[in-house]
């Protein structure tokens, strides 16, 4: 293959990977420009309370662990 035929084609693929970067998601929760992509579907946030709740539960659980193993 020659050089000319070579570095075109790796020119042209450079140009369309830098195209897709342009109209890709970058990151969670980000959503591509355009006709691009879809609507995300993210779950109900926990209330505060039981987002404690849930933490005092799991630190509980642990120590308990801890303990048990000494």
């Amino acid at each position: 293959m020659s050089d000319r035929v070579f570095f075109s084609l790796a020119a042209l693929t450079a140009i369309l990977l830098i195209a897709l970067a342009a109209v890709a998601p970058q990151g969670l929760g980000r959503r591509s420009p355009g006709p691009f992509g879809r609507p995300l579907a993210q779950p109900a946030p926990q209330s505060s309370a039981a987002a404690a709740a849930a933490a005092a539960q799991r630190a509980a659980a642990a120590l308990a662990g801890l303990r048990s193993g000494q």
